[in-house]
């Protein structure tokens, strides 16, 4: 076709708008060495072949030339001129090409952002907050958690009258000797696992299946101390807001920090008992400086996990945190000769361990 207009095969090559108007204008095409644009047999426009892209919005091919007006279009419906065109314009895709690089970019920088907010942003976010959040707000949250934690374990709080007394003396003493708040307030629920946890707002479960591999007071207060350290830090609320990113920040912001999603999401970030090896090491300072002010030895504690995880990892409170041979040396490094009286007299260590009633024959 070169030299020729494409008007001798189809009457009209195509419609063009000049950009400036919205003359719809019915022409012919002049393909050689730029694409001449004819009507009434006068060139209205000339496009050089490396300037022309392809425009959206048409089902055939349709054109736009970046030195053209910026609404100027050409439909070609000539097929022999369309072959044509193609066939001389090497970067007519290349806006396409470079519109889908974009969005690539684009998208890619997006879920770098989104990986690097959940590594980064919102545990440094989580950990300044959390101590602004005033305590009401973590109480609240705290209920609420409690509650789906009762229900996703499906587990009752045992309430013995002589082992929960024994257990409250031995909270507050704990609470008194390591400084912490007198709102930690601490229950046994009925559960096989060997399991401890801190709840937002002060409220500690140690779980039944702890208290039967426990053979001594001293084992079950050195896992109580470390809980009520956890609690002291605020380590729950800081961990339900990085585990809950975004939505639950927002939700401290706008004050629905009890909606049934995040509860969910609340409790089931807990059970999974996965802090961080810092977080774990500050509570059994806590511990350590809480037991050693009593004059009694953490050592015991540390005995106590070693016998529960052995080959058993699932459902201790270290199931993330295993008791190293490290952190084991550094809890009898701290430790110093028993020079304080039992925190639990032998009647109140029996009515503790049977609080949830006598263990089978």
């Amino acid at each position: 076709m070169d030299g020729m207009t494409a008007e001798s095969r189809s009457g009209h090559a195509g419609i063009f708008y000049d950009g400036s108007s919205n003359r719809k204008r019915r022409v012919q095409l002049r393909v050689s060495e730029r694409l001449d644009i004819v009507e009434d047999g006068t060139v209205i426009a000339s496009w050089p072949y490396e300037t022309m892209r392809r425009a959206d919005g048409h089902t055939g091919l349709r054109l736009r030339n970046e030195q053209a007006p910026p609404l100027a279009r050409l439909e070609v419906e000539d097929a022999a001129a369309a072959q044509a065109i193609r066939a001389r314009c090497t970067a007519l895709d290349l806006a396409e090409r470079r519109q889908t690089g974009r969005i690539v970019g684009w998208s890619l920088a997006a879920a770098c952002s989104i990986v690097l907010m959940a590594l980064y942003g919102i545990p440094y976010a989580a950990d300044r907050l959390a101590p602004l959040v005033p305590f009401s707000v973590e109480a609240r949250l705290g209920d609420a958690v409690d509650g789906q934690i009762r229900f996703l374990l499906a587990d009752e709080a045992c309430e013995a009258l002589a082992g929960q007394a024994a257990l409250d003396k031995m909270t507050a003493a704990l609470a008194a000797a390591g400084g912490a708040p007198d709102v930690v307030h601490a229950d046994v629920l009925a559960s096989e696992m060997p399991n401890a946890l801190a709840l937002p707002g002060g409220q500690i479960y140690l779980f039944s299946g702890l208290l039967a591999r426990a053979e001594s007071p001293d084992e079950i207060a050195g896992v109580l101390a470390h809980e009520i350290g956890h609690a002291q830090h605020r380590d729950a609320l800081r961990r339900l807001m990085q585990t809950g990113g975004t939505s639950f920040l927002f939700g401290l912001l706008f004050g629905d920090v009890t909606g049934s999603g995040a509860v969910i999401l609340a409790a089931r970030s807990l059970l999974d008992a996965s802090y961080s090896r810092e977080t774990e090491r500050a509570a059994d300072e806590y511990a350590v400086a809480a037991m050693s002010a009593l004059g009694r030895s953490p050592v015991a504690m540390g005995e106590l996990l070693v016998r529960i995880t052995g080959d058993e990892r699932q459902g201790t409170i270290l199931d993330s945190h295993p008791v190293s041979a490290e952190r084991l040396d550094r809890m009898k490094t701290a430790s110093r000769p028993v020079t304080g009286p039992p925190i639990l007299t032998d009647g109140e260590w029996q009515a503790l361990k049977t609080i949830c009633g006598a263990p089978p024959a």
